[in-house]
């Protein structure tokens, strides 16, 4: 790509950023899933975006394709490249959106690991002795608690948890906030690290959860203490952030049955991306069916 062409992803991230406000950690999605496309040009001698038509995006699907990508991905790629041109048209640089109809080879829907109740309040019993313990277990009682993604944890400062009210207040994708619950194993949790803070942090940190050097904690830091305590505990296989929330969602629907409720805490700006804990819970009651009916028992 010529530096002109160049210029024009930069200004479209500045769009993103400025017009839309959508956060770091999207952007740097967008601009992942972007370069992508420009290093498929370059190697093609495509250098003008006008010269992309949907022939050129359908080889470029049909390579990340071979390339191992999954339909998930690829799905994901294509809707930045949406994006992108939906901007290019709004600019008066190019005549039509290429990425319009372009079809996506399917990949199998695969189901988000949880824990098991047993295995989530076995990790939660942590001993909290000392700073890191502390913390660690406010961290993890308070994802689980409220569902929170990881991104959304290590950004909280200390002026969105309210412990009298029992909530926090959390800034998800798109910038968009949401108030939600806070369980009182989770609020005495973050009590405890609270008092332990105060001797860590830099005076002028206003990050919830900060690490050694009194600065806030990474998303990477969460990662592999979480790791660690999951080995620590005694839980099978590697535990991941995520996992948690996806164990708030999945225990919440089990019990209440409330799709929208759920909906709502997690802060799905589509109910069927919520609904995926639909078949989690479905997936359980197959297992107690196959376990429990006479004539569902196999020789």
């Amino acid at each position: 790509m010529h530096e002109d062409q160049r210029q024009w992803l930069e200004r479209f991230f500045v769009h993103l950023g400025a017009e839309r406000g959508l956060s770091p950690l999207t952007l740097k999605a967008y601009r992942r899933d972007l370069a992508c496309l420009s290093g498929f040009c370059r190697e093609r001698g495509i250098d003008a975006w006008a010269e992309i038509d949907a022939e050129v995006l359908r080889n470029f699907v049909a390579a990340r394709h071979r390339a191992g990508l999954g339909g998930r991905s690829i799905r994901r790629e294509l809707s930045a490249v949406r994006a992108f041109y939906n901007y290019l048209l709004r600019e008066n640089k190019v005549t039509l959106n290429p990425a319009l109809g372009i079809n996506v080879p399917k990949s199998p829907r695969l189901l988000p690991r949880t824990l098991d109740v047993d295995q989530m309040s076995r990790l939660l019993a942590v001993e909290a002795h000392g700073t890191l313990a502390s913390r660690d277990r406010a961290i993890m009682e308070l994802m689980y608690s409220s569902g929170l993604r990881l991104a959304e944890l290590v950004s909280l400062n200390l002026g969105d948890v309210d412990l009298n009210d029992a909530t926090v207040c959390v800034t998800g994708k798109g910038n968009k906030t949401r108030v939600v619950p806070v369980g009182r194993y989770a609020r005495a949790a973050v009590r405890e690290w609270l008092k332990q803070r105060v001797l860590c942090a830099q005076p002028d940190e206003c990050a919830l959860f900060v690490g050694r050097r009194g600065e806030r904690l990474t998303s990477r830091a969460v990662q592999l203490r979480l790791r660690a305590w999951s080995q620590m505990q005694g839980i099978g296989g590697a535990v991941n952030p995520h996992m948690l929330r996806h164990s708030f969602a999945s225990h919440l629907l089990e019990s209440s049955g409330d799709l929208r409720a759920v909906q709502e805490l997690l802060g799905h700006a589509n109910i069927s991306t919520t609904q995926i804990y639909t078949h989690l819970d479905f997936q359980h009651l197959a297992k107690v069916y196959d376990a429990a009916h006479p004539r569902a028992k196999r020789r």
